[in-house]
């Protein structure tokens, strides 16, 4: 059996996600799960009370034994205080095979002492939500912090020894090319090993999207976009960052473990409202070991993906995908990396949903310049090289399909085509509820 298709079978989950919903205030660009909370709202330690509980209840099932990674997300996590000191050790505790843990982390919380705290128990990754370095480009984010605060949060954490992240935001209200460029140097002054760059949307029922109207915005405009993503990858690449996903940049050994979990297939499970799950089969009949209010799935269930409506009732929404649904999410979400399709997942892939089909399917992506099909010597813009002409059958074996530049800037035409390999088959949508 390869190591793509174990994945596919894993009894357990190679990376855990816990989500903190919790903020001092929400963003003016914010529709995630997220509510105001003051520092010391006592929900907050009763909600990782929970969390601490289902974590522990997670490992007693074997479910946690093998799990590479853990990411704690929110909200802000770091409002939590010494709670989330008492999380990560619970963490720590229950996954005896970690090789990196990471929390997200809001300058204005990241005192210097809980930044100590969290690495002393474990913590070995930190992402700090900057999103600009000029201050009046964050007070129209409804951002709580300054930029001054924010660098020097940032280089607290460097010189502490943890691999840091920064998160940064493009296209966004007052931004400039000048002012987009000086965000990108300050970040890479304070040597943090990995840059996350997003260009803003605007989600419907934000106060942002209340007041920009029905209307595009010249500053959020899909060429303003486009622009500013492309300086990031001249600004970062020519640092010696790699630019390894369609919104990520790493010094070398820095790449993100837990993200790329999610991107190559492995199973993952998220606990915390809002949090979601990718479970094969067989771990998610050892989920129900813990949550036996969980409801039996088809027998055509080959994946299934669990969102957490509600922690402490607990509530989920379960979504069941066949075999060849899996597959073919698979290869839309390998088509987000760099590496792209490796050799065992396309043999699996060719096996389940027919070589001809897959072959059809690349074909029509490479002439539309969306995909390489080729060996991975092949050099060029973002390590790709521009896809060449000429059938795939004049070439020989399809080896790792990766994707060009214009497949990343044309991201949704590609993964569509790549979802629609599985077409005909409803996904499975129930609630449940204990």
């Amino acid at each position: 059996m390869s190591l793509y298709e174990e994945r596919l079978h894993n009894p357990g989950v190679a990376a855990l996600y816990l989500h903190i919903p919790f903020c001092v205030q929400k963003c003016a660009y914010c529709d995630f799960a997220s509510r105001a909370t003051v520092p010391d709202d006592s929900r907050m330690g009763r909600y990782v009370d929970v969390l601490i509980d289902q974590v522990r209840r997670c490992a007693a099932a074997g479910l946690l034994q093998e799990t590479r990674t853990a990411y704690i997300g929110g909200g802000t996590p770091t409002l939590l205080g010494l709670d989330l000191v008492r999380l990560v050790e619970a963490v720590r505790g229950a996954c005896p095979n970690l090789a990196e843990f990471t929390s997200e982390a809001n300058p204005d919380s990241l005192s210097p002492t809980l930044l100590a705290r969290l690495a002393e128990v474990g913590l070995t990754r930190i992402s700090i939500g900057v999103q600009s370095t000029d201050d009046a480009e964050l007070k129209a984010l409804g951002r709580v912090h300054d930029a001054e605060t924010a660098l020097k949060r940032v280089r607290e954490a460097v010189g502490l020894g943890l691999d840091v992240s920064c998160d940064l935001m493009c296209a966004t209200p007052l931004q400039t090319e000048a002012s987009w460029k000086e965000s990108l140097y300050n970040i890479l002054g304070c040597g943090v090993g990995h840059v996350s760059v997003y260009p803003l949307q605007i989600e419907e029922g934000t106060p942002l999207a209340r007041g920009v109207g029905d209307s595009e915005p010249a500053w959020n405009s899909t060429d303003v976009q486009a622009d500013r993503m492309e300086t990031a990858y001249q600004v970062l690449t020519a640092a010696g960052y790699e630019h390894y996903e369609v919104a990520s940049y790493a010094k070398p050994g820095k790449r993100c473990l837990h993200n790329i979990a999610y991107w190559s297939g492995q199973t993952y499970l998220g606990l915390g409202t809002s949090a979601a799950s990718m479970l094969s089969r067989e771990a998610y009949e050892n989920l129900r070991k813990v949550s036996s209010w969980l409801p039996h799935v088809p027998d055509q269930a080959f994946r299934m993906r669990l969102k957490v409506i509600d922690n402490l009732k607990p509530q989920v929404k379960l979504e069941v995908l066949t075999g060849p649904q899996a597959v073919a999410e698979d290869l839309m979400l390998a088509m987000r990396t760099a590496d792209g399709v490796s050799s065992d997942q396309l043999a699996y892939a060719e096996r389940l949903l027919g070589k001809d089909k897959i072959e059809r399917c690349i074909a029509k992506l490479v002439r539309r310049d969306l995909v390489l099909a080729s060996d991975s010597t092949n050099k060029g813009h973002d390590g790709l090289e521009a896809a060449t002409s000429g059938s795939i059958a004049a070439r020989g074996a399809l080896c790792e399909p990766k994707p060009t530049h214009q497949g990343w800037l044309l991201g949704n035409e590609l993964y569509e085509a790549l979802w629609d390999l599985a077409p005909g088959q409803e996904t499975i949508v129930m609630e449940a509820s204990a």
